[in-house]
């Protein structure tokens, strides 16, 4: 955090700091320092600048000139020799815009001990001591340091800039722990040293209380030495500071407005962004700008930046993790390169002196190969923690200024803040925590050449390999009805190429895999698998040198019962679905036809249809059909489907617009008809209100079933699903002859 303390001018703590248009700090003192005045009838540059080329505008080259009274250093210094006269017109140097924006920049000469270019003060030309007559007045610029943008100030001069009363604090803080710290027993064996609790004004040393006892008792010569309490901190209570950082809480001078001195500012101007009183509001500036409550922009700002900060901290969690792997890395590069030398010596000594000339030459192409990994590596680790250092010491300043409870101080430099953290969380690209190397190295030694061949050995490249073995990421895996739905992932750190994935699944009864999918996708869905059943799944990768090994065998199980509905996207436009497609009815007179979102071919399947209503006695059909069923027309009556249709007292099968098997037993409004579909013995069964319609309806049944409904508008009816089997059935109806 100290980085975040410092002046970028003087490079060291803050002293007085005040807040720049472009929401930079600057010590006071600095500001002074790098202010420049120029008037505005005429300018002159420093001899540095001048053998640069033509002179700039007044903002992007400022010096001093004849209006300035003998220039910006004669400013300063009479700043330092008059005291309080020359203090005040030392802060009333006013800072001049390009374009009077408020902003502009220009090109220093000079560096501060900090490595910020600084202005340097040059006197004014001969005969520039008075100005002339019609000169237009003297205007000031002053150039943030770190963005280089400049501004103007009106007659206030720098005082016009509001000081960083939470940076103060802060910084004062910090100086006092830093002390603390730092006020340590010098003659404690201990290991860390005891705090010190005295310190001897004529020995100059600092005891803790047992080597004060054991070292410098109070007798003898040492009965005269004056003894007292450890040193503070310039900056800390008692030790010379100015008092501006008192605390964190009540014991800290409530601020008042720059314009009105004996107002504390109460209100937040949304327009400025600054903190106002009641005064400015009524006859300042701002009575006509949108203004809220501090307090509660106070805590709406210390909320953003809260959670501008999480992004951060997930950041710097992620890069010391990060840290740790690339140290890994350069170990395991390390050991790896040994162990490739060692292989390469013992195989190049075995060919005596016909290899001793391409030895050389093979140990620097390893040395050469690894220096890269390991400057590769190097570079990201330095890279990183530099970013690491950064987001830390800006986390660390962040929440020593969320815990300031100075709301109008925290508002002046909380949208600077807020956009840093942002910024310093978008620097944290996608990429940016992955290894650029690999550990391994991709070369071999091939000792079987021939002695003639031996001027020729050279590395080979490793040819591509197989693709490791995929993860399936069980987390995603999983079953809904009789569809699975499987995910994998390759390993990290996995460099071979992969061209593609395979999926294999079984029958579902323990049979052979099958492949069920290639391509390059990593998640997959598969669909019309039998209910009730366990499948075993598996995938592997390939690339153009083959194909890698199996994963783990993943076992999924479908769902017992079948859950489905009216399937809108294959009925009839006629049909009419409503409460989440569970119930259909028609707008056509004629009977229309509708397919459930199941398909069944293999296993036992029972689901109930609901009769919401019934006039004018329609003839509904209840059944199964195949996915090409014709529409338009009842339930049966092609051969693509088997039904059984109902009028108000008697029932009938039909298959391929034949009817069979003719029952006593209607519909009405509330009965429910039931459909059997048993497909291990390859037949289909119908019952209304529970009572079974004759013999199974039709046998020798295969294939892909859909459950089906044709009626008309006359007809509603409700489908209930995910129902057990009935297990017993009252006596069925015989049908008449």
């Amino acid at each position: 955090m100290e980085e975040e303390l410092k002046c970028p001018v003087c490079g060291s703590l803050f002293r007085e700091p005040i807040i720049l248009p472009c929401s930079h700090n600057v010590c006071l003192p600095c500001a002074r320092t790098i202010a420049v005045q120029t008037p505005e009838s005429e300018q002159h540059l420093p001899p540095l600048l001048h053998s640069r080329g033509p002179a700039p505008s007044p903002a992007a080259a400022p010096g001093a000139g004849p209006g300035a009274a003998a220039g910006s250093a004669a400013c300063l210094d009479s700043e330092s020799a008059a005291g309080g006269g020359g203090g005040d017109h030392a802060d009333k140097l006013s800072l001049h815009s390009e374009t009077d924006s408020g902003y502009g920049s220009y090109t220093p000469s000079l560096k501060s001990p900090n490595g910020v270019r600084v202005l340097p003060l040059v006197p004014a030309p001969p005969g520039a001591a008075a100005a002339p007559r019609g000169a237009g007045p003297a205007s000031s610029s002053l150039t943030c340091p770190q963005c280089h943008r400049s501004a103007s100030l009106d007659q206030r001069g720098l005082r016009g800039f509001q000081r960083n009363r939470l940076l103060e604090a802060i910084v004062q803080r910090y100086q006092q722990g830093r002390a603390a710290a730092a006020a340590k027993c010098q003659l404690c064996d201990r290991s860390p040293p005891e705090p010190a609790a005295v310190l001897c004004e004529q020995c100059e040393v600092l005891y803790c209380a047992a080597c004060q006892l054991r070292c410098h008792p109070a007798r003898g010569p040492f009965a005269k030495h004056r003894l007292a309490p450890p040193p503070a901190h310039p900056g800390a209570p008692g030790g010379g500071g100015d008092g501006a950082g008192k605390g964190a809480g009540g014991g800290r001078k409530l601020p008042t407005c720059a314009e009105h001195d004996l107002e504390n500012y109460s209100m937040y101007c949304v327009s400025c962004r600054s903190p106002v009183c009641y005064q400015c509001l009524e006859e300042g500036k701002h009575n006509k700008h949108d203004v809220k409550a501090l307090g509660a922009m106070w805590k709406q700002h210390k909320a953003q930046l809260s959670q501008a900060l999480n992004g951060v901290s997930d950041k710097a969690k992620e890069a010391k993790e990060f840290l740790v792997q690339l140290k890994n890395l350069l170990q395991q590069i390390q050991e790896n390169g040994l162990d490739y030398e060692a292989c390469l010596v013992a195989q190049c000594d075995a060919l005596v002196d016909a290899l001793t000339r391409q030895k050389a030459k093979l140990l620097t192409k390893v040395t050469k190969e690894r220096e890269h990994k390991l400057k590769v590596v190097w570079d990201q680790i330095n890279h990183c923690t530099l970013k690491l250092r950064q987001s830390t010491g800006l986390m660390e300043y962040c929440l020593e200024v969320i815990k300031e409870n100075d709301p109008s101080g925290f508002l002046q430099i909380s949208d600077a803040l807020i956009k840093r953290v942002q910024v310093s969380q978008e620097q944290w690209v996608k990429g940016a925590l992955e290894p650029k190397v690999s550990a391994e190295f991709d070369l071999t030694l091939d000792s079987e050449p021939l002695l003639q061949s031996i001027h020729q050995l050279d590395f080979i490249q490793m040819k591509c390999r197989v693709p490791p073995v995929p993860l399936l990421q069980l987390e995603k895996c999983c079953t809904r009805n009789n569809s699975v739905t499987l995910a994998w992932r390759m390993p990290p750190l996995s460099h071979n190429p992969v061209e593609g994935y395979i999926l294999e699944l079984d029958d579902g009864d323990g049979g052979q895999f099958r492949e069920v999918y290639v391509g390059k996708e990593t998640l997959c869905t598969i669909d019309g698998l039998h209910f009730n059943s366990t499948y075993n799944a598996r995938v592997k990768a390939f690339n153009s040198s083959g194909i890698g090994p199996y994963s783990k065998t993943v076992i999924l199980q479908t769902s017992d019962v079948a859950w489905f509905t009216f399937d809108p996207s294959s009925a009839h436009r006629d049909i009419v679905l409503s409460n989440d497609n569970q119930t259909a009815t028609c707008n056509s007179y004629d009977d229309r036809v509708v397919l459930g979102t199941a398909a069944f071919s293999k296993g036992v399947h029972y689901w109930e249809l609901h009769v919401d209503r019934y006039d004018n006695h329609p003839d509904p059909a209840f059944g199964i059909a195949r996915i090409n069923v014709v529409k338009d027309m009842m339930l049966g009556k092609d051969d693509k489907a088997w039904a059984m249709y109902v009028d108000n007292n008697r029932s009938w099968f039909m298959h391929c617009n034949s009817h069979t098997n003719r029952t006593e037993g209607g519909v009405s409004k509330g009965a429910t008809v039931g459909v059997l579909l048993d497909l291990n013995k390859h037949n289909l069964t119908f019952y209304i209100n529970g009572q079974q319609q004759g013999p199974p309806a039709f046998e020798n049944i295969e294939g892909v079933f859909m459950p089906a409904l044709s009626l008309n508008r006359n007809v509603q009816v409700t489908l209930h699903t995910g129902l057990e089997v009935p297990q017993s059935v009252k006596q069925p109806k015989l049908p008449n002859n």
